[in-house]
Protein backbone atom coordinates (compact mmCIF):
# COMPACT_ATOMS: atom_id res chain seq x y z
CA UNK A 1 0.00 0.00 0.00
CA UNK A 2 2.70 2.48 0.95
CA UNK A 3 4.70 1.52 -2.13
CA UNK A 4 1.78 2.31 -4.36
CA UNK A 5 1.40 5.76 -2.74
CA UNK A 6 5.07 6.55 -3.28
CA UNK A 7 4.80 5.66 -7.00
CA UNK A 8 1.70 7.82 -7.39
CA UNK A 9 3.44 10.82 -5.75
CA UNK A 10 6.45 10.44 -8.10
CA UNK A 11 4.19 10.41 -11.18
CA UNK A 12 2.34 13.47 -9.92
CA UNK A 13 5.61 15.38 -9.47
CA UNK A 14 6.83 14.47 -12.94
CA UNK A 15 3.60 15.70 -14.50
CA UNK A 16 3.75 18.89 -12.48
CA UNK A 17 7.20 19.68 -13.87
CA UNK A 18 6.70 18.60 -17.48
CA UNK A 19 3.15 19.75 -18.25
CA UNK A 20 3.93 23.52 -18.38
CA UNK A 21 6.85 22.90 -20.72
CA UNK A 22 4.70 20.80 -23.04
CA UNK A 23 2.01 23.49 -23.14
CA UNK A 24 4.56 26.21 -23.89
CA UNK A 25 6.00 24.21 -26.80
CA UNK A 26 2.51 23.75 -28.25
CA UNK A 27 1.57 27.41 -28.02
CA UNK A 28 4.80 28.69 -29.64
CA UNK A 29 5.81 32.35 -30.16
CA UNK A 30 3.06 34.84 -31.07
CA UNK A 31 3.21 36.16 -34.67
CA UNK A 32 5.23 39.33 -35.16
CA UNK A 33 3.18 42.50 -35.42
CA UNK A 34 2.89 43.84 -38.95
CA UNK A 35 2.38 47.39 -40.06
CA UNK A 36 0.51 48.12 -43.27
CA UNK A 37 1.82 50.82 -45.61
CA UNK A 38 -0.80 52.69 -47.64
CA UNK A 39 -0.38 52.45 -51.38
CA UNK A 40 -0.46 56.23 -51.70
CA UNK A 41 0.08 58.89 -49.09
CA UNK A 42 -2.60 61.59 -48.85
CA UNK A 43 -1.60 65.15 -49.66
CA UNK A 44 -0.51 67.18 -46.63
CA UNK A 45 -3.44 69.05 -45.14
CA UNK A 46 -1.71 72.44 -45.46
CA UNK A 47 -1.12 72.01 -49.21
CA UNK A 48 -4.66 70.79 -49.87
CA UNK A 49 -6.02 73.70 -47.85
CA UNK A 50 -3.88 76.16 -49.84
CA UNK A 51 -5.38 74.88 -53.10
CA UNK A 52 -8.89 75.45 -51.73
CA UNK A 53 -8.03 78.92 -50.43
CA UNK A 54 -6.49 80.02 -53.73
CA UNK A 55 -9.45 78.68 -55.71
CA UNK A 56 -11.84 80.65 -53.50
CA UNK A 57 -9.84 83.86 -53.89
CA UNK A 58 -9.57 83.42 -57.66
CA UNK A 59 -13.34 82.92 -57.82
CA UNK A 60 -13.78 86.16 -55.87
CA UNK A 61 -11.39 87.86 -58.33
CA UNK A 62 -13.60 86.76 -61.23
CA UNK A 63 -16.50 88.62 -59.61
CA UNK A 64 -14.38 91.62 -58.58
CA UNK A 65 -14.81 94.70 -60.80
CA UNK A 66 -12.37 97.58 -60.38
CA UNK A 67 -9.81 99.88 -61.95
CA UNK A 68 -6.27 99.72 -60.58
CA UNK A 69 -2.67 100.52 -61.38
CA UNK A 70 0.10 97.96 -60.99
CA UNK A 71 3.86 98.43 -61.03
CA UNK A 72 5.60 95.96 -63.36
CA UNK A 73 9.21 95.17 -62.49
CA UNK A 74 10.98 93.00 -65.06
CA UNK A 75 14.64 94.00 -65.01
CA UNK A 76 14.22 97.22 -66.98
CA UNK A 77 12.61 100.51 -65.94
CA UNK A 78 9.47 100.02 -63.89
CA UNK A 79 6.25 100.32 -65.88
CA UNK A 80 2.71 101.16 -64.79
CA UNK A 81 0.05 98.71 -65.96
CA UNK A 82 -3.55 99.94 -65.94
CA UNK A 83 -6.15 97.21 -65.36
CA UNK A 84 -9.90 97.71 -65.80
CA UNK A 85 -12.48 95.04 -65.01
CA UNK A 86 -15.85 96.56 -65.86
CA UNK A 87 -19.20 95.80 -64.28
CA UNK A 88 -20.52 94.16 -67.45
CA UNK A 89 -17.64 91.66 -67.60
CA UNK A 90 -15.60 93.48 -70.24
CA UNK A 91 -11.96 94.16 -69.47
CA UNK A 92 -8.96 96.17 -70.63
CA UNK A 93 -5.24 96.05 -69.75
CA UNK A 94 -2.87 98.81 -70.94
CA UNK A 95 0.76 97.69 -71.25
CA UNK A 96 3.44 100.35 -71.82
CA UNK A 97 6.32 98.90 -73.82
CA UNK A 98 4.30 95.78 -74.58
CA UNK A 99 5.15 95.66 -78.30
CA UNK A 100 7.85 96.32 -80.91
CA UNK A 101 10.69 95.32 -78.62
CA UNK A 102 9.49 97.56 -75.79
CA UNK A 103 9.20 100.73 -77.89
CA UNK A 104 5.42 100.70 -78.41
CA UNK A 105 2.57 100.85 -75.91
CA UNK A 106 -0.42 98.58 -76.41
CA UNK A 107 -3.80 97.86 -74.86
CA UNK A 108 -5.66 94.56 -74.85
CA UNK A 109 -9.42 94.46 -74.38
CA UNK A 110 -12.17 91.88 -74.28
CA UNK A 111 -15.68 93.10 -75.16
CA UNK A 112 -18.90 91.59 -76.46
CA UNK A 113 -17.61 92.36 -79.98
CA UNK A 114 -14.40 90.40 -79.61
CA UNK A 115 -10.79 90.40 -78.44
CA UNK A 116 -8.80 93.49 -79.46
CA UNK A 117 -5.27 94.84 -79.45
CA UNK A 118 -4.93 98.62 -79.63
CA UNK A 119 -1.73 100.45 -80.45
CA UNK A 120 -1.21 103.56 -78.32
CA UNK A 121 0.85 106.63 -79.31
CA UNK A 122 4.42 105.98 -78.19
CA UNK A 123 8.05 106.28 -79.28
CA UNK A 124 7.86 103.26 -81.57
CA UNK A 125 4.42 104.15 -82.90
CA UNK A 126 3.69 107.90 -83.06
CA UNK A 127 0.35 107.46 -84.88
CA UNK A 128 -2.98 108.03 -83.09
CA UNK A 129 -4.45 105.10 -81.19
CA UNK A 130 -6.12 102.42 -83.29
CA UNK A 131 -7.29 98.87 -82.66
CA UNK A 132 -7.29 95.52 -84.44
CA UNK A 133 -9.73 92.69 -83.76
CA UNK A 134 -7.85 89.51 -82.87
CA UNK A 135 -10.80 87.15 -82.56
CA UNK A 136 -13.82 86.27 -80.49
CA UNK A 137 -14.06 87.30 -76.82
CA UNK A 138 -12.90 83.89 -75.57
CA UNK A 139 -10.04 83.48 -78.06
CA UNK A 140 -6.41 83.50 -76.91
CA UNK A 141 -3.95 86.23 -77.82
CA UNK A 142 -1.50 84.77 -80.39
CA UNK A 143 1.93 84.12 -78.89
CA UNK A 144 3.79 86.56 -81.16
CA UNK A 145 1.52 89.37 -79.88
CA UNK A 146 1.29 88.31 -76.24
CA UNK A 147 3.12 90.29 -73.51
CA UNK A 148 1.45 87.91 -70.98
CA UNK A 149 0.74 90.74 -68.54
CA UNK A 150 -3.04 90.60 -68.97
CA UNK A 151 -3.49 86.90 -68.19
CA UNK A 152 -3.54 87.07 -64.35
CA UNK A 153 -6.61 89.30 -64.61
CA UNK A 154 -8.43 87.33 -67.31
CA UNK A 155 -8.15 83.68 -68.41
CA UNK A 156 -5.72 82.45 -65.74
CA UNK A 157 -8.38 83.05 -63.10
CA UNK A 158 -10.37 80.22 -64.67
CA UNK A 159 -7.36 77.91 -64.33
CA UNK A 160 -6.86 78.80 -60.66
CA UNK A 161 -10.50 77.99 -59.86
CA UNK A 162 -10.42 74.64 -61.70
CA UNK A 163 -9.56 71.85 -59.26
CA UNK A 164 -8.89 69.54 -62.24
CA UNK A 165 -6.06 71.78 -63.50
CA UNK A 166 -2.61 70.16 -63.06
CA UNK A 167 -1.38 72.56 -60.39
CA UNK A 168 0.52 72.25 -57.12
CA UNK A 169 -0.29 75.05 -54.66
CA UNK A 170 1.39 75.98 -51.38
CA UNK A 171 1.49 79.09 -49.17
CA UNK A 172 4.17 81.66 -50.07
CA UNK A 173 5.61 84.92 -48.79
CA UNK A 174 4.47 88.09 -50.55
CA UNK A 175 6.91 89.72 -53.00
CA UNK A 176 8.54 92.93 -51.78
CA UNK A 177 5.98 95.69 -51.37
CA UNK A 178 2.99 93.38 -51.77
CA UNK A 179 0.20 92.51 -49.36
CA UNK A 180 -2.51 89.88 -49.21
CA UNK A 181 -2.55 86.09 -49.08
CA UNK A 182 0.08 84.64 -51.42
CA UNK A 183 0.45 81.19 -52.93
CA UNK A 184 3.17 79.48 -54.91
CA UNK A 185 1.69 77.83 -58.00
CA UNK A 186 3.54 75.18 -59.98
CA UNK A 187 2.46 72.92 -62.83
CA UNK A 188 2.34 69.16 -62.32
CA UNK A 189 1.93 68.48 -66.04
CA UNK A 190 4.78 67.27 -68.24
CA UNK A 191 3.26 69.12 -71.19
CA UNK A 192 5.17 72.07 -72.62
CA UNK A 193 1.89 74.02 -72.77
CA UNK A 194 1.30 74.79 -69.11
CA UNK A 195 -2.16 76.22 -68.35
CA UNK A 196 -0.56 79.31 -66.80
CA UNK A 197 2.83 80.70 -65.85
CA UNK A 198 4.14 79.24 -62.62
CA UNK A 199 4.93 81.74 -59.90
CA UNK A 200 3.41 83.51 -56.91
CA UNK A 201 -0.16 84.81 -56.90
CA UNK A 202 -1.48 87.15 -54.17
CA UNK A 203 -4.99 88.38 -53.40
CA UNK A 204 -6.78 90.65 -50.97
CA UNK A 205 -9.70 89.10 -49.04
CA UNK A 206 -12.19 90.65 -51.50
CA UNK A 207 -10.47 89.01 -54.48
CA UNK A 208 -8.45 92.01 -55.69
CA UNK A 209 -5.17 90.73 -57.17
CA UNK A 210 -2.41 92.40 -55.15
CA UNK A 211 0.71 90.85 -56.71
CA UNK A 212 1.82 88.34 -59.33
CA UNK A 213 5.36 87.11 -59.84
CA UNK A 214 6.11 85.03 -62.94
CA UNK A 215 8.86 84.75 -65.53
CA UNK A 216 7.38 87.88 -67.14
CA UNK A 217 8.16 89.97 -64.06
CA UNK A 218 6.52 91.08 -60.83
CA UNK A 219 3.25 92.99 -60.75
CA UNK A 220 2.40 94.78 -57.50
CA UNK A 221 -0.76 96.78 -56.80
CA UNK A 222 0.32 100.43 -56.73
CA UNK A 223 -2.53 101.82 -54.65
CA UNK A 224 -6.14 101.23 -53.65
CA UNK A 225 -8.37 99.93 -56.41
CA UNK A 226 -10.97 102.38 -57.74
CA UNK A 227 -14.60 101.61 -58.66
CA UNK A 228 -15.19 99.95 -62.01
CA UNK A 229 -16.86 101.64 -64.99
CA UNK A 230 -20.03 100.21 -66.48
CA UNK A 231 -18.07 98.97 -69.51
CA UNK A 232 -14.64 99.42 -71.08
CA UNK A 233 -13.95 101.61 -74.10
CA UNK A 234 -11.41 100.71 -76.75
CA UNK A 235 -8.46 103.08 -76.96
CA UNK A 236 -9.22 103.99 -80.57
CA UNK A 237 -11.19 103.06 -83.69
CA UNK A 238 -11.05 99.53 -85.08
CA UNK A 239 -8.95 99.35 -88.27
CA UNK A 240 -7.92 96.85 -90.92
CA UNK A 241 -4.25 97.21 -89.95
CA UNK A 242 -1.93 94.51 -88.64
CA UNK A 243 -1.48 94.00 -84.89
CA UNK A 244 1.78 94.91 -83.18
CA UNK A 245 4.12 92.05 -82.36
CA UNK A 246 6.06 91.77 -79.12
CA UNK A 247 9.41 91.61 -80.91
CA UNK A 248 11.04 94.59 -82.56
CA UNK A 249 10.38 94.66 -86.34
CA UNK A 250 13.20 94.37 -88.85
CA UNK A 251 14.43 97.60 -90.41
CA UNK A 252 12.76 96.75 -93.74
CA UNK A 253 9.35 96.05 -92.18
CA UNK A 254 6.65 98.75 -92.04
CA UNK A 255 5.11 99.58 -88.65
CA UNK A 256 1.84 97.61 -88.36
CA UNK A 257 -1.55 98.93 -87.25
CA UNK A 258 -1.39 102.13 -89.29
CA UNK A 259 -4.30 101.70 -91.70
CA UNK A 260 -7.64 102.97 -90.48
CA UNK A 261 -10.95 101.68 -91.75
CA UNK A 262 -12.49 104.23 -94.16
Amino acid sequence: MHAHLRVARRLTGVLTLTLPALLASCVGDPPAATTSTPSSEPAPAAIDSARDELAALAAAAQDRHFTARYTLTDGGPDRTILVTSANDGTWRVDVPGGALGGTADVSFAGTADGLFQCGLPSAGRPEPASCVRLGDPDDAVPGRLDPRVQHPFTDWLEVLTDRRAPLAVSPARPPAGATGACYSVDSTSASLNAPLDVGIYCYAPDGTPTAVRTVTGTLVLAGPAAPAPATVQLAGPVTDGEPLGVAAPRADEPTPQSTETP
